[in-house]
């Protein structure tokens, strides 16, 4: 069966763009004047600017992310916590990381995500390197660590939406898949930093060197970015400018009931909850895996190298997305094809898992399961700026709000089939089972069509174009 349909470049003109500036003249059949959005992309060449910029913004945000996992064994033994307490603070990051999702995306889709990702990284930045003077300050660092992580969680919630948004007013339908899949290559570049020169660091000078580095540096990205790109320009966000946003930004509460509605957005939801969990579950216990599996095998190879091969997949993926689309390719179908990737071959390699008895090959399988999963950046990730680059940002906070809470969940159930079956392979057997129910559902109603003023149609029927 073919997945994918090419397509002219001028089909399918969407008549929901007619609700905010509808056709003035209008003349015989077929000689109408094509109505056109006003232009507020980036050139390609401030384009790739800031797709270097935010790149690196979220290389940053991972290593700020990261820092504590790294030095939690070292402050454990400092201040005497047990396994429970240290559990408690690695996962306060996560509850503040759920709740700002949606409110993030809300408030960039209105005053523009530039401006949220900007406060945000100084905040999180600050807030990153305060963290060992609150540690030495308290009487009680175990409190004081705890909230200071929920606070890094609550700050860097707003990232991902924020780039949604920010992607979806400022780069047109053909680059999205490579700006996306550079972005996102960030997490994995910056796991890999913070793990090697974080270690280092931690070794030669202290825990403390790693939040200072890593928390300076985030500021210093955010003045570089205020400096040089937003030309000095205040970052204001005030209620009136919430108010005030653009007609393209709002949309009634009817509105959001009719697009949660729609079979396309309810499958980009279901699909990106189903990716973040087996995401969510293979990070945690794959390096579990291999020391159970592999007791003898070093660290630094099962650690490093999937991260390694999931970076150039990552660029590649974004690559051939918007090559696809340029050649004129049905843009469904290149975010249909990309899942496929993402979620089904990838699915053939983590059950190829189940019957590894070498260490390469298992390395092998999960650097090859780890690389295809970056294909989804240019799948549902980019997907939900197509269908709805009105509200992209809240819409996909509300995906990721989704998928980190039922990612928790996954995680734990894991560990409840490993401890109940004593086998590996009930754990990558659910984590394929996930990803096809996901993939089923996107191949079935992903489309890339405007639904988020779909309304306007109806008011249009009658003009033909």
């Amino acid at each position: 069966m073919a997945i994918l349909q090419k397509h002219g470049k001028n089909s399918n003109l969407d008549l929901a763009n007619l609700k905010d500036n509808p056709p003035d003249d209008f003349g015989t059949a077929g000689s109408q004047k094509k109505w056109t959005e006003p232009n507020s992309n980036w050139s390609r060449p401030l384009a790739r600017i800031w797709t270097v910029v935010l790149l690196l913004g979220t290389c940053l945000l991972y290593c700020a992310r990261v820092a504590m996992p790294i030095c939690a064994v070292n402050m454990a033994g400092q201040f005497k916590w047990s396994k429970s307490e240290s559990g408690m603070v690695l996962g306060s990051f996560f509850w503040g990381y759920c709740f700002t999702q949606v409110l993030g995306g809300y408030v960039s889709d209105r005053v523009g995500g530039e401006k949220v990702l900007l406060l945000s990284a100084a905040a999180w930045g600050a807030m990153t390197a305060f963290t060992p003077i609150l540690a030495h300050l308290c009487s009680q660092p175990i409190v004081s660590m705890t909230l200071a992580r929920f606070l890094v969680g609550l700050l860097q919630g707003v990232h991902y939406p924020s780039l949604a948004s920010l992607c979806s007013q400022k780069v047109v339908e053909s680059e999205r898949g490579f700006l996306m899949s550079t972005v996102g290559s960030g997490s994995y570049l910056g796991t890999l930093v913070i793990g090697g020169v974080g270690s280092l660091m931690l070794d030669l000078y202290g825990w403390e060197s790693v939040f200072y580095v890593s928390g300076l540096l985030g500021v210093l990205w955010a003045y570089c970015m205020w400096k040089y790109l937003l030309k000095g320009e205040g970052p204001i966000i005030t209620l009136e400018s919430l108010g005030s946003a653009g007609a393209q930004s709002k949309m009634s509460k009817r509105h959001w009931l009719r697009l949660f509605r729609h079979p396309a957005v309810c499958a980009v939801i279901i699909t990106h909850l189903c990716t973040a969990s087996t995401f969510f579950t293979l990070l945690s216990w794959l390096p579990t895996f291999f020391k159970d599996t592999f007791p003898d095998a070093k660290g630094w190879v099962f650690n490093v190298i999937p991260w390694f091969v999931a970076i150039p997949s990552s660029l590649f993926s974004g690559c051939l997305s918007d090559h696809l689309i340029g050649q004129g390719f049905d843009t469904a179908s290149v975010r249909k094809l990309m899942q496929f990737f993402s979620m089904g071959v990838s699915s053939i390699f983590t059950l190829a898992l189940c019957g590894t008895t070498t260490f390469s090959t298992a390395v092998a399988f999960v650097s090859a399961t780890m690389g295809l999963t970056t294909f989804s950046h240019c799948g549902v990730s980019v997907n939900v700026q197509d269908l709805a680059p009105s509200c992209a940002g809240a819409l996909f906070g509300v995906m990721n709000t989704c998928g980190a809470f039922t990612g928790v969940i996954m995680v734990y159930f894991s560990g409840y089939l490993i401890e109940a079956t004593g086998s590996w392979a009930s754990v990558f057997a659910l984590i394929s089972v996930v990803n096809l129910l996901g993939l089923c559902s996107f191949l079935l109603f992903a489309e890339a069509r405007r639904v988020d003023i779909e309304g306007v149609k109806s008011k249009y029927h009658n003009i033909h174009i």
